[in-house]
């Protein structure tokens, strides 16, 4: 079954070098300074608005997801994809 794992490992780990290369430098610095605003990454997304509180979880989700790629050591990342404890 770990044979079958590891193309799946290796396609993650290509995808986590891509996202380190895209927001790495003084570009992808002020990219993720605009990004961290826009997506409410340090603060709540609560709004009274149904349709807008979606809204900006959706934002915040793909925030979530950037920083995991940017952040996480590269096993952690592979234990949240997996399932692995």
């Amino acid at each position: 079954m770990s044979d079958l794992l590891s193309p799946v490992k290796q396609w993650l780990m290509r995808r986590r070098w891509a996202y380190r290369t895209v927001f790495s430098g003084v570009h992808g610095d002020l990219v993720l300074r605009d990004l961290a605003k826009f997506c409410r990454a340090h603060e709540t997304t609560f709004h009274e608005n149904e349709r807008l509180h979606a809204l900006l979880e959706g934002r915040r989700e793909v925030w979530e997801r950037i920083a995991r790629h940017m952040n996480m050591d590269a096993e952690a990342l592979w234990r949240l994809y997996s399932g692995e404890k």
